[in-house]
């Protein structure tokens, strides 16, 4: 055999051996895309591991939209920084069964329509949050914040509540839209969960999210995709990818990376917007808004009340604890509905104890 012979033979060899590299490699990515499709089409799998990542709920919301335009629920509208906000001039939406949801001209909760400046000189109060401050599953007057109105009448109440949102998304909003209003005060209904929606860029849907870079707060994942965009790329996207996701994000809250990135995020979000309020001319103060287990286990302190306890202690914040209140209500047999979102007896205990504080503390200046 020739030398020229020989080299050939090799190169031949060679490009068989890589052949059947390459069909092996695309073996195996072709088996672990179909082994990550069905993993992640369980949505047991999709609760109990991926719930804590973007992917998850991106996929979540894949599985479970009615048209390509769906946000959440069917009042929801598609907002370019903020994810979503309610639509305007919804007139006994069952979303809740028999709870039917109303919003005015301004998607605020509830059918009266309010201007940017106060009433007759009223002080007024905004009312910041997500589902629980929105009202989910009660009516339009049972929702605390309506509540409020009716114990303190000397000022204007008014909701800013939408479900879902984190703090970025209540930060934006007080920004773009709630300080227009010109409030006195503005309360935050602090719940634990949306100090980890604050780490996410897809909750209910597709959403803003803020790094801190320095001492900076820096915005990412704006403007928010179109639900037909948020389709479209999914289609085209490998799941394998997003099961690496959401292993990855798994793993960075079981060594304790998640938590310390979260908590130093939501501190500069809380910085912020108070910071925000008081420039406008309000003050701010939050309110603890506790749920599920916390409410029915003793002596429970979940992450998110601890960091709420020690951020209260360490900014001298305006706070107002309820976790004591709704403890002492559950086991005194008042229907409050712990698990998940309360009736409206948890409404109204928010608004009563809500109510003493504002006017224990002169929060409006009278």
């Amino acid at each position: 055999m020739t030398v020229s012979a020989a080299s050939s033979t090799r190169r031949q060899t060679a490009l068989r051996r890589c052949g059947f590299a390459l069909l092996y490699v695309f073996f195996i990515l072709g088996f672990s895309e179909a082994l990550a499709r069905a993993v992640l089409r369980s949505e047991s799998v999709l609760r109990r591991v991926g719930m804590r990542s973007s992917a998850g709920w991106r996929l979540s919301w894949l599985e479970r939209r009615v048209t390509d335009n769906q946000i959440y629920y069917s009042f929801d509208q598609y907002h370019p920084t903020r994810g979503w906000a309610s639509k305007p001039l919804v007139r006994e939406a069952d979303t809740f069964g028999p709870d039917t949801v109303n919003t005015n001209s301004a998607w605020l909760r509830g059918t009266r329509e309010v201007e940017l400046s106060p009433p007759d000189g009223k002080p007024r109060i905004l009312v910041v949050g997500d589902s629980f401050t929105f009202g989910d599953e009660v009516r339009d007057e049972e929702a605390y914040p309506h509540v409020l109105g009716a114990l303190v009448p000397e000022a204007e109440v008014v909701n800013f509540g939408v479900h879902g949102y984190g703090h970025d998304q209540m930060l934006l909003m007080l920004r773009e839209q709630s300080l227009d209003y010109q409030p006195d005060l503005v309360v935050l209904g602090f719940v634990r969960d949306d100090m980890e929606r604050n780490l996410l860029d897809f909750r209910d849907y597709a959403k803003p999210r803020f790094e801190v870079t320095g001492d900076r707060l820096s915005l990412r994942n704006v403007p928010v995709p179109k639900p037909d965009e948020v389709v479209r790329r999914s289609r085209w996207r490998p799941r394998l990818l997003d099961l690496l996701t959401i292993v990855r994000d798994s793993y960075f809250w079981t060594v304790g990376l998640a938590q310390r990135r979260m908590n130093a995020l939501t501190t500069a979000l809380l910085d912020e917007m108070v910071d925000e309020a008081v420039a406008a001319g309000a003050v701010l103060a939050f309110v603890y808004l506790p749920h599920s287990e916390e409410i029915t286990v003793p002596d429970l302190e979940t992450p998110g009340y601890e960091f709420f306890r020690d951020y209260c202690a360490t900014r001298a914040a305006f706070c107002l604890d309820l976790l004591p209140e709704f403890r002492e209500a559950v086991a005194e047999g008042q229907p409050i509905k712990p698990a998940g979102h309360w009736h409206r007896s948890g409404h109204r205990l928010v608004a009563e104890r809500l109510a003493d504080y504002i006017r224990e503390r002169n929060l409006l200046k009278l």
